[in-house]
């Protein structure tokens, strides 16, 4: 009889040279470990399911480990653009957030890599319940398998900028990385991915060397250290002037241009004098700036902007020569901020 499934361990997040360690022990040969890794990587969920595995390997197999592709708690679907939210639920009960989003360019979703968040900003529904749990590079994968399955359709952009912060479980998003990238598996090019960060400085320095192809995006949504102090704790450990170098240090190292995130909050960082000195900040180096009105979450105490700030903002960039482009509304009509379906 087959172990409980809280005693099975999950197979899914081992790599190839991993899985050879797996089969070997179950007494298969270790050309298995590649094609259980294909199977993997499609999102398969049941065992009996991979037909080119023997019966004996897959009665194997399923008395020792399970597939931990997360069921659905929660489907929002937006009437509008086709975003789909979903609320997933782990094996041992841990529940995150993700994504799905349909763009000219292709599919894209937006995957969480912890259950909550301690880095504490103030605007955002993610952290409201501090930290659970750090998430493991195949719980990540499992999200974006999830959503696939879930929908049908191809994804092929990735965006680490739900729940939790990356950099503060890097091994396990490295981890994610190389598993989403292998071409054994499901082969996603390093460039159709972004990884965000509220500006761990250590993670990013180790970050450039170990995935320069990856795009890095820096959730800033300050124009300064005062202001970002008062909404981002993060910024007391890592000050505003040393991300600013480390980032400049990123570019000139990778050549690669980073993505500002800056969320737009009625009264607090969007008035013209912002907007001049974020200018300051970026002009003349390799960036892009992504403003994005917020998306209110109640018991905050901030508010979303009117759309003339958000387009005066957008303009004094433009005329200053800063690229920037405003964050095209998807799932208004959903719970679609960062932690809101969560925390509800």
């Amino acid at each position: 009889m087959n172990n409980s499934n809280t005693e099975l361990k999950n197979i899914l997040g081992n790599d190839p040279d991993e899985l050879v360690g797996v089969v070997s022990e179950l007494g298969e040969k270790k050309f298995r470990a590649k094609q259980l890794f294909r199977w993997l990587s499609k999102g398969v969920c049941d065992f009996d399911e991979m037909s080119n595995l023997s019966k004996t390997f897959r009665e194997k197999l399923k008395e020792h480990y399970c597939i931990d592709i997360p069921r659905v708690i929660y489907d929002q679907q937006s009437r509008t653009d086709g975003t789909r939210k979903c609320l997933f639920e782990f094996r041992d009960g841990s529940r995150v957030e993700s994504v799905f989003m349909k763009y000219s360019y292709g599919n894209s979703i937006c995957i969480s890599s912890q259950v909550g968040c301690r880095m504490g900003c103030t605007f955002c529904a993610s952290t409201r319940k501090g930290l659970d749990r750090s998430l493991t590079a195949g719980e990540m994968l499992a999200q974006v398998l999830a959503m696939r399955n879930l929908t049908g359709e191809d994804i092929n952009h990735v965006v680490m900028m739900g729940i939790g912060e990356p950099f503060d479980n890097y091994e396990n998003m490295a981890g994610f990385l190389k598993l989403i990238h292998h071409p054994d598996g499901y082969n996603l090019s390093y460039r159709n991915i972004t990884v965000s960060t509220c500006g761990v400085i250590p993670g990013i320095r180790k970050f450039m060397g170990d995935f320069p192809q990856v795009n890095l995006a820096i959730s800033l949504h300050a124009p300064n250290e005062a202001i970002r102090r008062q909404s981002m704790p993060v910024t007391r450990k890592y000050g505003y002037d040393e991300l600013m170098e480390v980032c400049r240090e990123y570019a000139k190292v990778t050549g690669r241009r980073i993505t500002f995130e800056y969320a737009l909050i009625d009264g607090f960082n969007d008035s013209r004098e912002n907007a001049l000195e974020l200018v300051d900040r970026l002009k003349g180096w390799q960036t892009h700036v992504n403003l994005i009105p917020l998306n209110k979450v109640e018991g905050t105490g901030y508010d979303t902007p009117n759309r003339e700030s958000v387009q005066r903002f957008r303009r004094i960039l433009e005329e200053n020569h800063v690229a920037v482009t405003v964050r095209r509304t998807l799932g208004a009509d959903i719970d679609a901020a960062c932690g809101q379906l969560r925390l509800r």
